[in-house]
C-alpha cells in the first residue's frame, strides 16, 4: 500500500513538473490563453467592436467596476515538502480590450444649436410666419380702381361716331372690412409665430430625448464591454483551473456559456448606440453626423416638483398659447364676417367726346363729363351662413381650450408616474441593491481566493452586479426622458411639421409622447 502511495505520489511530481516547464517555456498568444482554448468572436462582434466609441474616463457613481476574480490562494504544503511544480496557478491577465479610439466629443448645447440651425421643421415655422405676414399685408390693401372705355350710338352719318370716352370706378370699403380682415391676420401671425416657439421646443426636447437615449446607450456599452473582459478573465481562469485538475468540465462550460452570452449583450448594446446615434443625427438634420463620444452624467439628476411643473405646463405651455390665439382668431372671423354685409360705396366717371351736331349750331357737342354713384343693398345675401360658420367656430375654439387642458393633464399624468417609477428605481439601486451585490460579489470573490466558495458562485455574483447595473442605466434613461417630456410641454417630436396657423393646432402628437414601453424597448 505505503509502495502504491509512493509510486502514485512520484508520478504526480513528474507530471507537474512537465506541466510547469511547458507553461513558462511555451509563448502564449495575445490575452494569455492557448491558441486551441481560445473563444471565437462573431464577425458581427468585430464590427460592432470597431464602431464602438471610446469608454468614458469617468464612472458614475455606483457604476463602479468590481476587481477581477483573483487567482485562489494555494493551500499550505507541510513542513519540509516541496511544492509540486504543477499545481501553481497561472498567472494570465487575460485578453486586453483595444485601446479607444479618438473622436468628436458633443455636448447637448451643441447639439441643441445644430438643431435649430439644420432641423427643416424649424425653417418651415419661420416660413409660415413670412406667409402669414404676407396674407396680413394683402388682407389691408384698398381695392384696385378700374379704368375702361365707353362708347355709345356709335354710327356714321348724321351721328358723326356718337358718344365714346374712358371712365374710371373705384369701390370705397366701408364698414371697416379691411380693419377687421387685417385682425384677423394679425391673429394668424401671432399663431403662426407661436407654433414657431412651441416647434422649437420640439426639436429641442427631441434632440435632448435622444441625447439622454445614446448617452445611456454609451454607458451601456462600457458596462457590456467590461463585463465581457471579466467574464474572458473568468474563462482563462476556469481552463487553468482545470488543467491542474482544480476545477471540473461543468465549470468550464458555464463558463465559456457565460462568456458568450456577454459577447452577444455586447452586440446588442453597440447596435442600438448605432440606431440611437442614427436617430440622433435624424434628428438634428445631419444624418451623417460623425460618430462619437457624448459627454455628460446621466447621475445629475433633474428636481421635478409636480405641481409646480403641471401648473408649468398648464398656464406656459405654448399648445395653451396656441389655443387661445386661435379663440381670439375665431372672435376676430366673426367680426370680420358680421361687418360683410355693409355695402361698398361704388363710384364711376369719366369723360367723353360727343360727335353729335348742336341744331342750334351745326357743331359738335364735345367733351362731356358724366359720374355714376350705387351701393349693394344686402336683401338676400347678408352673409348669414359665414356669420353661423363663424359662431360656430368661436363655440368650437372655445372647447378646444378646455379639451387642450385636460389632454395635458392627461398626458403628464403619466409621464409623471413614469418619472417617479424611475426615480425610485434609481434610489433604490444606487443606495441600496448595487452596493449589497458589491458586497455580496466581493465575499464570494474573498472566500473563492480562499478555497471556501465554488466559482460558479462568484459568477451568479458578478452576473447578478453587472445586471443591476445595466438596469440601473435604464431607469436613469427613462428619468431622463421623462423629466425632458415634462420641461418641455410634453412636446417631444422635432420631425413633424409644425401646424399652419389655418389648421387646428395638435399641441400633443400621440405617436411619438413617450411612453415607459416606448422608452425601454430594444434594450
Amino acid at each position: 500500500m505505503k509502495k502504491c502511495l509512493v509510486q502514485g505520489l512520484a508520478l504526480l511530481v513528474m507530471v507537474g513538473a512537465l506541466y510547469g516547464q511547458s507553461s513558462h517555456s511555451t509563448p502564449h498568444p495575445a490575452g494569455g490563453q492557448h491558441s486551441h482554448d481560445q473563444m471565437q468572436m462573431p464577425g458581427t462582434l468585430q464590427l460592432a467592436q470597431e464602431n464602438a466609441p471610446p469608454s468614458q474616463n469617468q464612472t458614475m457613481r455606483g457604476m463602479q467596476m468590481p476587481p477581477a476574480p483573483e487567482q485562489p490562494k494555494q493551500q499550505q504544503t507541510p513542513a519540509g515538502q516541496q511544492e509540486m511544480p504543477g499545481m501553481q496557478m497561472p498567472q494570465n491577465p487575460g485578453p486586453e480590450q483595444p485601446s479607444p479610439k479618438p473622436g468628436p466629443v458633443y455636448t447637448l448645447e451643441q447639439l441643441q444649436q445644430s438643431a435649430i440651425e439644420h432641423n427643416p421643421t424649424v425653417k418651415q415655422a419661420q416660413a409660415e410666419i413670412r406667409a402669414a405676414e404676407g396674407r396680413k399685408r394683402q388682407a389691408g390693401l384698398y381695392p384696385n380702381p378700374t379704368v375702361g372705355y365707353l362708347g355709345e350710338q356709335i354710327a356714321g352719318g348724321s351721328q358723326r361716331g356718337g358718344e365714346q370716352g374712358g371712365f374710371i370706378q373705384q369701390d370705397i370699403v366701408l364698414g371697416g372690412k379691411l380693419g377687421a380682415a387685417r385682425r384677423v391676420s394679425e391673429q394668424e401671425r401671432r399663431q403662426a409665430e407661436a407654433e414657431r416657439e412651441e416647434q422649437l421646443l420640439r426639436v429641442q426636447n427631441a434632440v435632448a430625448m435622444a441625447y439622454y437615449q445614446s448617452l445611456a446607450a454609451q454607458e451601456t456599452v462600457t458596462v457590456r464591454e467590461t463585463l465581457l473582459k471579466l467574464a474572458q478573465d473568468a474563462l482563462t481562469t476556469a481552463r487553468q483551473l482545470f488543467n491542474v485538475g482544480q476545477a471540473d468540465e461543468p465549470d468550464v462550460l458555464q463558463t465559456e456559456v457565460e462568456a458568450g452570452q456577454q459577447e452577444v449583450a455586447l452586440v446588442s448594446a453597440q447596435q442600438r448606440q448605432q440606431m440611437l446615434w442614427r436617430s440622433l443625427g435624424a434628428v438634428i438634420g445631419q444624418p451623417t453626423l460623425p460618430f462619437g463620444n457624448l459627454a455628460g452624467n446621466l447621475e445629475d439628476l433633474p428636481d421635478v416638483d409636480m405641481q409646480r411643473w403641471l401648473d408649468n405646463i398648464l398656464q406656459n405651455s405654448p399648445a395653451v398659447k396656441i389655443a387661445n390665439l386661435s379663440f381670439a382668431r375665431a372672435q376676430a372671423e366673426l367680426d370680420r364676417a358680421e361687418r360683410e354685409p355693409i355695402p361698398d360705396l361704388q363710384l364711376r366717371a369719366g369723360v367723353q367726346q360727343n360727335r353729335e351736331l348742336l341744331e342750334s349750331t351745326g357743331r359738335p357737342i364735345g367733351l362731356q363729363g358724366f359720374a355714376e354713384v350705387g351701393v349693394r343693398i344686402p336683401i338676400f345675401n347678408r352673409n348669414q351662413g359665414n356669420v353661423q360658420a363663424a359662431r360656430a367656430n368661436i363655440e368650437r375654439s372655445d372647447l378646444e381650450q378646455q379639451r387642450v387642458q385636460l389632454l395635458l393633464r392627461e398626458r403628464s399624468s403619466s409621464l409623471f408616474q413614469s418619472y417617479l417609477t424611475a426615480k425610485a428605481a434609481v434610489d433604490r439601486y444606487r443606495n441600496q441593491m448595487i452596493p449589497q451585490a458589491e458586497k455580496a460579489y466581493k465575499l464570494y470573490l474573498n472566500r473563492y481566493s480562499n478555497m471556501a466558495a465554488a466559482y460558479p458562485q462568484v459568477l451568479i455574483a458578478q452576473r447578478t452586479l453587472f445586471q443591476l447595473q445595466t438596469d440601473y442605466i435604464a431607469s436613469l434613461e427613462n428619468l431622463w426622458v421623462s423629466s425632458v417630456a415634462l420641461k418641455g410641454f410634453l412636446l417631444t417630436d422635432g420631425l413633424e411639421a409644425p401646424t399652419p396657423p389655418t389648421e387646428v393646432d395638435r399641441p400633443v402628437r400621440e405617436t411619438n409622447l413617450p411612453t415607459g414601453s416606448s422608452m425601454t424597448q430594444g434594450r
